[in-house]
């Protein structure tokens, strides 16, 4: 993996022949769309352009997006629209987002969110009422929320983990010599490994979890340090995803990563401790999270 930034004004490298989207194939696609047409939930899948949309939702499995479609943060990699958000929350959207779980018989639901720096908690507590409205509703379901950094406020962090979700997910997304590049000056990496040692502080019995995005002009050496201070910190499960650029307006693909690459990361993951790493060219940090979350722990029963 090469050392330089991509000027974004210089062509996207061209799509490999191994690199392949899929198209919707089942009902369940257009089920869970019209479900959301109904309801005005929003899904991250949609929001942020992901590839892995068609393939998801065929399979009945959606992310959803809470506190409104705005984020009040500017990444440059993020297709979410972004702007000084001040919407109203929807008092509903627990009811709506419990119901819709219901409805579809999820075993295993990832929330994400928007952030909102406009809130003084950061939404915190509107997360923890969502997370608690499917515990309500369907006791057996699990909880995956992937955050923000909450401003780094360890108070709207604990309100969170108080709702129990069974994984806290907050994505470190590159290397630290990059991250002045691709995220948003807001957001920086010390503050996300803080994040997530709070978390593991605060809630040892919740799984802890983060992501990598390859492809922005990181080193192999740069990408492994990342994921030893993620171990450093007790992060238990890790991602590794190809960057795709939503458009010529944000940050430029640097290159497409050989799957063999990925691999490769994956056995360094495991070897480092995480007890799972997803890793692949089309991996995005929800991506499959319940089935790889289910296997792993039945693979911890038998293998204490």
């Amino acid at each position: 993996m090469s050392t330089n930034m991509r000027s974004k004004t210089q062509k996207r490298p061209a799509l490999p022949e191994w690199f392949k989207i899929r198209p919707p194939t089942t009902d369940a696609f257009a089920n869970i769309k019209s479900e959301l047409a109904i309801t005005g939930l929003k899904t991250v899948c949609e929001e942020a352009h992901c590839p892995n949309l068609a393939e998801c939702w065929s399979g009945g499995t959606a992310t959803f997006m809470l506190l409104g479609e705005t984020c009040t943060r500017g990444c440059r990699f993020c297709a979410v629209k972004t702007g000084n958000s001040y919407q109203a929350i929807d008092e509903m959207e627990p009811w709506k987002l419990a119901q819709t779980v219901k409805k579809f018989g999820h075993d295993y639901v990832v929330l994400t969110m928007v952030a909102r720096d406009d809130l003084p908690d950061g939404g915190a507590a509107h997360l923890a009422k969502c997370i608690r409205a499917i515990h309500k509703e369907t006791p057996h379901v699990l909880v995956e929320m992937l955050i923000s950094d909450l401003r780094g406020k360890e108070s709207s962090l604990a309100t969170v983990l108080e709702s129990e979700p069974v994984v806290l997910a907050h994505n470190i997304e590159t290397i630290d010599r990059l991250t002045k590049f691709v995220r948003d000056g807001r957001a920086n990496y010390a503050q996300t490994l803080q994040v997530l040692k709070n978390s593991k502080r605060l809630a040892p019995h919740i799984y802890t979890k983060s992501s990598i995005m390859l492809g922005l002009g990181e080193t192999e050496e740069e990408v492994v340090q990342t994921m030893r201070d993620l171990r450093s910190v007790g992060v238990d499960m890790l991602t590794l995803g190809q960057y795709l650029p939503p458009s010529s307006n944000h940050i430029a693909l640097k290159e497409y990563v050989h799957p063999d690459q990925f691999v490769k990361l994956e056995q360094i993951g495991l070897d480092l401790g995480f007890i799972y790493v997803a890793s692949g060219p089309l991996v995005r940090s929800s991506y499959r999270a319940g089935e790889l979350f289910v296997k792993n722990l039945e693979k911890t029963k038998k293998d204490p």
